[in-house]
Order: structure tokens, then sequence, then C-alpha cells
């Protein structure tokens, strides 16, 4: 077939691949050959299985879904977004329901549970068994977006009295459900935790070897309340693979594993992201969220934004007869406060990234900022200079506008430079702030910044030409 001879090709496109794999299952599914589309999507990532069954029509999705093995049913319903789930489960019957249940993850399952309507979740309870009913309870009593709440129990226990070949044996044993075997905790009789030991080190060491003499007791751990992304940090800071979760009395409850970290970790850039551009964070992407919601999300920072531009109005309103003396000002306002916006959003920008990756606390505050001070002095300098040379061989010789003077022209450039000089110093403090109160440094970001530099922008323009032009 082509797409056998696409993957024997040693130069293939992914991209190509994956298109030409779907061609194919959608002809094998036209022509009615489940028994080969079974064959082709057993043998598929179950990414890819989910991806394919999202894109065909959904009279026919439940029915391809029906043909996987219910090992990889379970594993592609893990993949599914929110909707193909619910469509999933309102088309199997409870047995089936039951036999996906019992398959998942139990962070998958929880995962689960949180997004689907209350009908449905009642479904899913009744048909897992009371065992996993206890466990999915348990887990969604934590709070959100804690550690306990996207931890999963399936992982590898060892004692530190067993010996690596007995230790190997029982991975061997209990492993195949696992989450991952790759890390094993040791626990003791209390199942407080007591160290780690990886697989490399079981299979680089002798049969007789016992657990505690390989296993590292400087273990990383997480409390079942610690916040999520205080998660991600150590995952990032340490370079892990899983983390052992305790509760508050150091026994082992759970772990939170790679795969769940980068959601997070996206979860998070994506709320960060909505934040600085003045949208209240959502749970559901773009393509699910309805006008209304989005209307919602966005309409208080906007009636904010809108609210808070009246500081500008009153001091144009302020100063509008100096402004009618020297007409030609007006014209380079837009200009100045879409700079002094720009410097501040640079600033703060660079300063949240830092905090979010742990390189700068609040108590560096008097560094960031004078670093950012000296930043500022450069880059005002530099635009002044440009903006002086623009203005008087532009707009004075070029355009003949008899407004701008050498006087206007060092006005606005002046203005430049403290505009600049305050935006990005502003924008650096506001984020340390934040960071310092325990607000988001997020909150702190473009819109607010813009709204803080407009005002001041303003000001120090007018105050400026005050002084030179002695109007």
């Amino acid at each position: 077939m082509i797409l056998d001879e696409l993957e024997n090709s040693e130069h293939m496109d992914f991209e190509a691949l994956q298109e030409k794999r779907s061609d194919e299952l959608t002809e094998l599914l036209d022509r009615r050959d489940m028994k080969q589309l079974q064959r082709r999507m057993e043998e598929m990532n179950e990414f890819d299985v989910a991806e394919f069954l999202t894109q065909i029509e959904d009279n026919r999705m439940p029915m391809v879904f029906r043909l996987l093995s219910k090992e990889t049913a379970a594993d592609v319903f893990a993949n599914f977004e929110a909707p193909e789930q619910e469509r999933i489960i309102n088309s199997i019957t409870d047995s089936e329901l039951a036999g996906i249940i019992e398959e998942l993850y139990v962070d998958d399952a929880v995962d689960m549970m949180e997004e689907m309507p209350a009908n449905v979740v009642k479904r899913v309870m009744r048909a897992a068994t009371p065992g996993t009913r206890s466990l999915i309870n348990q887990y969604l009593r934590y709070p959100e977006n804690s550690a306990g709440s996207i931890m999963t129990s399936e992982f590898v226990d060892l004692k530190k009295y067993m010996n690596v070949r007995e230790s190997i044996a029982r991975i061997r044993r209990i492993g195949e459900d696992k989450e991952t075997i790759y890390v094993c905790f040791v626990i003791s009789a209390d199942r407080k935790l007591e160290g780690i030991v990886t697989v490399k080190d079981l299979l680089l060491n002798d049969d007789d070897t016992i657990i505690e003499d390989l296993m590292d007791r400087n273990v990383i751990f997480a409390s079942t309340t610690e916040d999520q992304e205080s998660v991600s940090e150590k995952f990032s800071d340490y370079d892990l693979m899983a983390l052992p979760v305790v509760d508050t009395e150091g026994r082992l409850v759970g772990i939170v594993t790679v795969d769940d970290i980068i959601d997070v970790m996206e979860q998070e850039t994506t709320e960060d992201f909505e934040i600085m551009a003045g949208i209240l964070p959502s749970d559901k992407p773009y393509s699910r969220t309805g006008p209304a919601e989005m209307w919602k999300n966005r309409i208080p920072w906007l009636m904010f934004l809108m609210l808070s531009a009246t500081f500008t109005s009153m001091i144009l309103t302020s100063f509008e007869q100096m402004l009618a003396v020297q007409a030609g000002l007006v014209a380079f306002i837009p200009m100045l406060m879409g700079t002094g916006g720009n410097s501040g959003a640079q600033a703060s920008t660079a300063v949240i990234r830092s905090l979010s990756i742990g390189d700068t606390e609040p108590k560096d505050a008097l560094r960031v900022i004078w670093k950012e001070w000296r930043v500022a002095l450069l880059c005002g300098l530099s635009l002044a200079l440009v903006n002086f040379g623009k203005m008087l061989l532009v707009d004075s010789w070029l355009l003949h506008n008899a407004n701008v003077t050498v006087l206007v022209a060092a006005t606005v450039s002046l203005s430049i430079v403290f505009i600049v000089m305050f935006a990005k110093v502003v924008g650096a403090m506001l984020p340390l702030m934040a960071e310092k109160i325990g607000v988001d440094p997020a909150v702190m970001a473009n819109p607010l910044i813009s709204t803080v530099t407009d005002a001041v922008s303003l000001l120090i323009y007018i105050y400026i030409a005050k002084l030179i032009l002695n109007i």
C-alpha cells in the first residue's frame, strides 16, 4: 500500500505520513472494511487514533470506537477532549463504560469527571466499581489545581529490605497497570516515603543488592495541597520524570508524572497569556468557547480600560488652551503614548517571565529596577536621537510642516527619554509588587501598565513643553 511505502521511506515527512494514514483509514471506513480498519488503528499511537475519530462524522464515530480493544479504547478515550468523551459515554452501554473507567488511570478519570455534566458524572460513577468510585471521590476532594488533583495512584512501591531480584520480579508482576515503572518509590510499613530507586539502578546492580543500599534518601516531593504551578517548577528545576505526593503525615498517596506536568505548563502559560491580554482565564480552549462566554471573559478588562482612559481625557482637557497655542504638539501625542506603553510592556514581559522560571524574586527589586533604568536610558536616548532627526528632516523639511521647529522637535525627543525611563521602571516594578503581595504578576501586565503610562506620559510631555516652549 502507499502508506506502507511511505513508512519505509528514509526521507518521509511526518505530516505527510499522518495525512496519508488518515486518508487510508477514511478509505477503509468508507469501504466498510472494519477488520482491516481495526488492525490499522490497533497499530497506531492512541493520540493519532483519537485525532482520526474526531475528524469523522458524529454518527460513525461511536461505531468505529467500538472496534478498539478494551485497553486501546481506554488510552484513546483519555486523549479525547470533553465533548468527544461525552459523545462516547452517551453511545456505549454501562458495561462498556465500566470497562473503560477501570482501564483509565485515576488522574485521567478525575480530569474527565471535572469536565462532564452532572448527569454524565452520575452515570460514570454508577458504572465504576466501588474501589474506583471511592478513589475518584477522594481525588475530587483535593483543591482545584493542587498536586492532589493531578496525581495518580498507579505507581510501583518497594520496601527497603527487598533485594534487586525481588524488586524486578515485583515490577514485572504489577508494572503493566502502572503509569510509570522507571522510577520506583520505597515506602515503610505505614506507607511513609523513605526513598526512590530507578530501574537503571536495579539493572546495573547485582541481584542480591538490598534496596536500602541503592535508594536515594534525598527525595524531592510535593504535598497534596501544593499548587500545581509549584509542582511544575520542581519538575523543571530537578529534571524529574515523576514526583511523589505525600499527605500531611508524610505517607505516599500518589505521584505526578511528566505528561501531567506538560498539560499543567500549557494551562498555566495559556492563563498568563490571557491575563496579560486583559482576558479572564478560561478552562476551555478557544474552539470550544462560545461568544457569550468570551464576552464575559473579555468585557471586565475592556470596561476598566475604557473608564480609566477618563484620566487621559481629563489631562487633555486641563491643558487644552496650552495645546491650542502649540497645535503641532497634539500630533505627536499618540506616538509618545504608544512608545510608553510598548516600553512598559517590554519590561513587564521580561520580569514576569523571569519570575515564572524562578530567575528573579521580589527581593531582587533594586537590582531589577537599576538594570531596567539603564536599559531605559539607552533606549530612550536612541529613540530620541532618531526622532529628532526624523522630525527635522521629514516633518519640517520634506513635508514643510511649519509647526515643527527645532524647539518642538527637542520637546518631543526629550519627552521620549523620560517617558521610556518611567514606563520601563514601572513595567518592572508592578510585577514584582504583585508577586510580593501574592497576586499573579501577569495581572500587572500590558493593560494596566498601558493605562498608567498613558496618563503619566501625557503629563511628562506637557510639562516639558511648558519648560522648553514657555507656554
